[in-house]
């Protein structure tokens, strides 16, 4: 784990270890509510997410909301909202689903391919960028934006 004065930096090896990782950004995102990932295809943003949910008590199975575009999940206590943008042809459609009802309302959303809805993500922000580094090792940089 690296910290600087703007993000954290985990390493991780395949599945090894990412409850702690999804722990420790969890611990080190100071309340945000509105989570941004950013990675290529197949980096492991939703598995991430997974992880995320778990730690936050979602009692729902946690899927890719490829094609619905938007999965709610439920805690008990609050819902977990997990958006999917990568099939929109334009921000338009998220303006649709209420998009920005979402965004506002208070409740963690995960956001996976965010780059065409950056218009209508609120200033306050986490940005987790996925990479991956080898075979079995990936990197996870998280910065805190409009803080």
């Amino acid at each position: 784990m690296v910290s600087t004065g703007q993000g954290l930096i985990l390493e991780g090896s395949g599945l090894t270890g990412l409850a702690d990782i999804a722990a420790e950004l969890l611990v080190r995102s100071q309340g945000e509510r509105i989570w941004l990932f950013e990675g290529e295809m197949g980096v492991g943003k939703t598995t991430l997410i997974k992880e995320l949910c778990k730690h936050l008590g979602v009692r729902d199975t946690v899927a890719s909301p490829t094609f619905a575009i938007i999965n709610e999940y439920h805690t008990g206590a609050e819902p977990v909202y997990h958006f999917d943008f990568y099939r929109l042809q334009h921000i338009g459609e998220a303006l649709e689903i209420g998009v920005e009802d979402y965004f506002y309302s208070g409740y963690y959303c995960f956001v996976e391919w965010p780059q065409l809805v950056m218009p209508l993500i609120p200033p306050r922000h986490v940005l987790v960028r996925i990479t991956r580094q080898k075979t079995d090792k990936w990197t996870y940089n998280m910065t805190h934006h409009g803080s």
